[in-house]
């Protein structure tokens, strides 16, 4: 082989020629091809680069419109809680739009007390794609809490405010919501179904009723305002005409939990050593629950009656110059006190709270003293009042499904519901915010709550 002499070259030159055989002659070309190497090399070496970045951040996108999905199928699922908490008839919704994407909601009974909820959120994102997650939970209802959404909730009887009487809170009613012409309502109002009717007062949040005003009576309205018809009436807001009607809403108690409370009661024992008037008259500081007592209860000037447990009451319950305090036992649970006549509920079964009379909860957040008439003669057509107030009672909620109740002088209770409603002279209802989430120390509940070990996450 012939040998090539290394004379009067580079050293870059002789490790050209030691490693490719490249002499000075051809070192020019040769010197191109290597570039032209390198570079394909570096184009090759970008583009792998630029197509990792390129599948990263399609990836990312990809991510992101999953993790978006996610959030609105959960978000599908805490909406089926409320509206199931609105209306156990509820069976979901298709194509909710929310933010860049949308859920659908399909709700299924498993049985009487468990609902089946699957929620889908779709999220569109680069090239048409979508991303779609899934989230499947069981609700049941719980066994001890109550939701009580509105400060004074009514019947159809509806309710009236005369005077200077005024509610603090949203107010509900599937009657008529009359006031005498500036009647302070601190929230919203809803007057629901097609004979929905709100006149006579003046509500700082939202009203919603298929009439709205009155001719000779002015109402107004201090935010938005939805309704089919509008007279006299001053809106600050938005006005909405042509809204449809707001749909009834069930009074949170039911008669069944009731019973079941009345239940718990006599499971306690009974009382029925009545005085010559049919009463039993508390004599001294005491405590008492559960318990059942078959005449008239009368609580009348003693230091305190500490309630431990549900109270049932066959006949009227009647207070006076005593304090009614739930035991600081209880914690953030309540009990009732039922004042209930089956023989007789036109007539019997009424509760008159009178001077003096003093309502505290256990001591713990959410503790209220709950006074429970079902007395009917309001729902019969009738003017005699379940349960009639003329003072103050700040830990007390007065609940009559089916009767009137009449708040009158300073009356102040943290929330009321009933069949009827009426407050006049200077009573006010000021709802609690604790009401919500009402704990009962036993019997069935009317809230629809999440099984925490069915929450399921399809990917």
């Amino acid at each position: 082989m012939k040998k090539i002499k290394y004379k009067n070259i580079t050293e870059n030159e002789i490790s050209l020629v030691k490693l490719f055989g490249i002499s000075r002659k051809h070192q020019g070309g040769q010197v191109i091809i290597l570039g032209l190497i390198f570079a394909a090399i570096l184009v090759l070496f970008s583009a792998a680069i630029l197509g990792y970045i390129m599948t990263y951040m399609k990836s990312e996108r990809q991510n992101i419109a999953k993790e978006q999905a996610l959030q609105l199928a959960e978000a599908g699922i805490d909406k089926a809680a409320y509206e199931l908490n609105q209306s156990s008839s509820y069976t979901g919704e298709t194509g909710t739009v929310l933010g860049s994407g949308s859920f659908s909601v399909a709700v299924s009974s498993i049985d009487s007390t468990h609902k089946r909820i699957t929620s889908t959120g779709s999220v569109p994102y680069s090239g048409g794609r979508t991303a779609v997650r899934t989230v499947k939970a069981t609700l049941g209802i719980d066994d001890t809490v109550i939701s009580f959404r509105y400060g004074i909730q009514a019947g159809n009887g509806g309710f009236t405010l005369d005077n200077s009487s005024s509610i603090t809170g949203n107010a509900f009613s599937t009657g008529p919501i009359v006031g005498s012409g500036g009647n302070y309502i601190y929230g919203d109002v809803v007057s629901a179904g097609s004979s929905g009717w709100i006149y006579g007062i003046h509500t700082t949040g939202n009203a919603f009723s298929h009439t709205i005003g009155k001719s000779g009576t002015p109402t107004t309205v201090d935010r938005d305002a939805y309704y089919v018809t509008k007279v006299n009436t001053t809106v600050t807001g938005t006005s909405h005409p042509g809204s449809p009607d707001q749909d009834p809403v069930d009074l949170p108690i039911s008669d069944a939990q009731i019973s079941e409370w009345e239940s718990d009661a006599a499971a306690g024992g009974e009382y029925n050593t009545c005085d010559g008037s049919g009463n039993y008259e508390i004599p001294e500081s005491m405590s008492l629950g559960p318990k059942k007592i078959a005449c008239n209860l009368v609580i009348k000037n003693i230091a305190e009656l500490l309630i431990t447990g549900p109270i049932w009451v066959t006949g009227n319950i009647t207070t006076k110059s005593s304090t009614i305090k739930m035991d600081p036992s209880l914690g953030s649970s309540n009990v009732a006190v039922i004042a209930d006549n089956p023989a007789n509920r036109s007539g019997s079964g009424k509760i008159d709270i009178q001077t003096s009379s003093d309502f505290q909860g256990s001591g713990s957040a959410g503790s209220f003293v709950f006074m429970i008439s079902q007395n009917n003669s309001a729902e019969s057509g009738g003017s005699t009042a379940a349960i009639s107030q003329g003072q103050s009672a700040t830990a007390l909620v007065a609940y009559a499904s089916h009767g009137l109740i009449s708040f009158s002088n300073t009356a102040n209770v943290k929330e009321a519901t009933g069949y009827k409603i009426t407050l006049k002279n200077s009573a006010n209802v000021t709802y609690d915010s604790g009401l919500p989430s009402t704990l009962f120390e036993s019997g069935p509940g009317a809230s629809w709550m999440f099984d925490p070990g069915s929450y399921v996450i399809q990917r």
